[in-house]
């Protein structure tokens, strides 16, 4: 099996589940056990400084808490991308891909801030245990995507979707302009 942390699952219109309706999840993990991963375009209208306090002065706009997924929606998982000019391991941080990584929240806001250029704060994450995944995929749940450096952390996470559905090109770009309900259309 191939290792797809670092990718994107984008949801396809035939998704249904009220939990991923049109969302983009960043996976963090995946291995023979199951995968993790966050969803990158739900924020939250709380502000992260409100929970996290200093951690707030690193969040990227929109400075607020995101809905990483259902499951343990009272945990965080923070999203880090180092600067370009670092070079050394940073302590705390956990590479998903290139320069994108899980930051660990115990961590002194302070002394991250010379090593990290932003950060994005999920409330819950999303999981699959063993195989669960590839058969949404197989399915026809999901789109699987690589990941873009910028892509968790956009100014306009609402936009996501569409933006990464339109990147694509051909078929996969006239997804994007699928209505949230055919019916309606």
């Amino acid at each position: 099996m191939e290792s797809m942390t670092g990718q994107l699952l984008v949801a396809t219109p035939t998704l249904k589940d009220p939990n991923f309706d049109r969302t983009v999840v960043l996976l963090v993990a995946h291995e023979t056990g199951g995968a993790l991963g966050v969803v990158l375009n739900r924020a939250t209208e709380v502000p992260v400084a409100e929970v996290l306090g200093n951690w707030g002065e690193l969040a990227g706009d929109p400075a607020v808490l995101f809905e990483g997924g259902p499951v343990q929606p009272e945990s965080a998982i923070c999203l880090a991308r180092t600067r370009p000019e670092v070079k050394k391991r940073v302590t705390g941080f956990h590479t998903v891909s290139g320069s994108l990584g899980t930051l660990d929240l115990s961590a002194d806001p302070d002394r991250m801030r010379e090593n990290v250029a932003g950060i994005r704060v999920f409330a819950g994450y999303s999981g699959w245990s063993a195989g669960q995944l590839e058969e949404e995929i197989a399915a026809g749940s999901w789109f699987v995507f690589d990941a873009l450096p910028g892509d968790p952390f956009v100014e306009r996470p609402d936009d996501l979707w569409a933006m990464v559905l339109k990147r694509q090109g051909d078929i996969l770009a006239a997804v994007a302009h699928f209505p949230p309900d055919p019916a309606l259309n």
